[in-house]
């Protein structure tokens, strides 16, 4: 099946949402373990309850490539991105990742915002699903943001 020049670019972008989340979950599992002392245990928590949502994330972006035609990526075509949300030297320096996860939030959130409108009067499956993720990662960048809150004021 050949694919018009529109849904080739729907592709690519969902490919590129379907990248972030893989690597989003490589690292929030990678910080959930990695990250030390009594502060950190509430975000390691809720980073590796996220790891659940984030695979959730990619398996749909997955089917929905799959389903308008395109071919899903193996590991070989992944580049990974997320330089703040690497795990830090200081296995206490809880902020750090906290500031690492906004940051992959906001990206998340840009890209998903991106297909939105790429979708707009084209694809509307596509651009639904696209709306609901983007909620769930709104919803992850605002715990965190408080996480960040409380963390500053201490």
């Amino acid at each position: 099946m050949t694919l018009d020049a529109k849904t080739q670019e729907i592709v690519r972008e969902l490919t590129v949402a379907y990248f972030m989340e893989l690597e989003t979950v490589m690292n929030y599992l990678a910080n959930s373990v990695h990250l030390d002392g009594v502060r950190a245990e509430e975000i390691k928590k809720s980073l590796a309850a996220d790891v659940t949502a984030e695979i959730g994330h990619a398996q749909q972006l997955a089917d929905r490539i799959k389903t308008i035609g395109g071919t899903i990526p193996g590991s070989l075509k992944f580049q990974p991105t997320q330089q703040t949300l690497q795990p830090p030297h200081d296995s206490t320096d809880v902020v750090a990742v906290i500031k690492g996860v906004i940051d992959a939030e906001n990206a998340a959130c840009e890209q998903y915002t991106k297909i939105i409108k790429l979708c707009d009067g084209v694809d509307y499956v596509t651009q639904d699903l696209c709306i609901t993720l983007l909620a769930d990662e709104e919803q992850h960048r605002r715990e965190f943001r408080g996480f960040l809150m409380e963390y500053e004021r201490s």
